[in-house]
């Protein structure tokens, strides 16, 4: 009877550890108002630690946010934040640490810190805590406002953003270089373009180019975990969402020189009546997009096929794909007849033959796109 007990016993010891391995890890966040959480009553205001789970399998990893609106480095310590974030802080967490945006308002004593002494000195309490406790700290620069002088965007961090590099630097501690990476994205966004992503929002009479919308939570999210994936390669197996986000440094110089650039069409300057191609009957309208761009490697084609219009049966030499955007059809495939309408999505291989003919008193509007210069 001991021997089973001590048996149960052990099997239960194992099911226990099992379990807490199967616990996510978690990441906590100490921040400010850019980072911290806001219920639907502030929408669409969002911060981007609001956002971060969205990456990260919940299973794997856990997102604690205690990113405070209006808090620094110095007030949030003062003000007992960091208290919460020890009470649950464990061996395995990661800990996150932006602060600046409000370490810099020396109006205010309560919440200033000089970028060279004591901003660096309040940073190590959070590097120190999360050591202690066998955590990973994370150093976090502040996030960029969107804030535009005479054309070029301003970087409102730099001294802070620097002090949080070289306490990174000579600490030791992990680095997101969050201030860099955010204003190269809106650089490359441009300032009217990037306006979505914050809260510019006129119909609430707000004009906000430090907080964000949903859009720019997810955004900046991204960013960080781009980041964050580079520091610990571990996390690709947790993330569920692409992070091929942001822009290089030097993405507008590297536009500015491209051989072949990027373009913008509209389909009224382009459109050509024709009759219907392959024998078909017409009259279709065919819109030849990027036709002359060099260096294209595919055709995107938009044809509307009028009342009783048709293109007719023929074989093909390449692969090509039509889209049906409205109206119906009756579509010929390899001998078998489909009728097709909005949301069909017609993939023809080389070697077969297809036509397609225009039915019911709506033009029936189609993509195609198929690869260049196959002859």
């Amino acid at each position: 009877m001991k021997i089973l007990q001590a048996g149960a016993i052990a099997s239960l010891l194992a099911l226990a550890t099992l379990a807490a391995q199967a616990e996510p890890r978690r990441v906590l966040i100490a921040g400010d108002s850019t980072a911290a959480e806001y219920g639907p009553e502030r929408a669409p205001q969002a911060g981007w630690g609001q956002a971060l789970q969205s990456y990260l399998d919940p299973r794997v990893w856990e997102v604690r946010n205690h990113a405070r609106g209006g808090r620094s480095s110095r007030s949030f310590i003062e003000q007992g934040w960091l208290d919460g974030i020890a009470a649950e802080l464990r061996r395995g967490d990661v800990l996150l640490i932006q602060f600046g945006h409000n370490d810099a308002k020396f109006e205010d004593p309560a919440r200033y810190t000089d970028p060279e002494t004591a901003f660096p000195q309040w940073l190590m309490r959070y590097v120190a805590l999360a050591r202690e406790r066998g955590a990973t700290p994370v150093l976090v620069t502040p996030v960029a406002r969107l804030r535009y002088d005479f054309g070029s965007l301003l970087d409102t961090h730099g001294a802070y953003a620097h002090a949080v590099r070289e306490l990174a630097r000579r600490e030791r501690v992990a680095l997101i270089d969050l201030g860099a990476g955010s204003m190269d994205w809106i650089r490359a966004l441009g300032e009217k373009a990037a306006q979505p992503y914050f809260m510019f929002v006129p119909e609430q009479g707000k004009a906000d180019g430090t907080h964000f919308s949903h859009a720019g939570a997810a955004a900046v999210a991204c960013l960080v975990v781009r980041d964050w994936r580079r520091l610990e390669p571990a996390l690709d197996a947790a993330v569920v969402r692409d992070t091929d986000c942001g822009a290089p440094p030097d993405a507008l110089a590297t536009r500015a020189a491209q051989a072949n650039p990027s373009l913008i069409a509209h389909e009224r300057d382009i459109a050509l009546v024709q009759p219907g191609p392959h024998g078909g009957a017409g009259p279709t309208t065919a819109h030849s997009f990027f036709a002359e761009a060099p260096g294209l490697s595919f055709v995107l084609r938009k044809r509307v096929l009028h009342k009783g219009a048709g293109i007719g049966l023929h074989q093909h030499r390449k692969d090509e794909i039509y889209y049906i955007v409205s109206g119906r059809g009756l579509y010929a495939l390899d001998g078998a007849q489909h009728e097709v309408g909005p949301g069909h999505a017609l993939l023809t291989r080389a070697g077969s033959t297809h036509a397609i003919q225009q039915i019911g008193e709506e033009d029936l509007v189609i993509l195609l796109a198929y690869p260049k210069d196959v002859r």
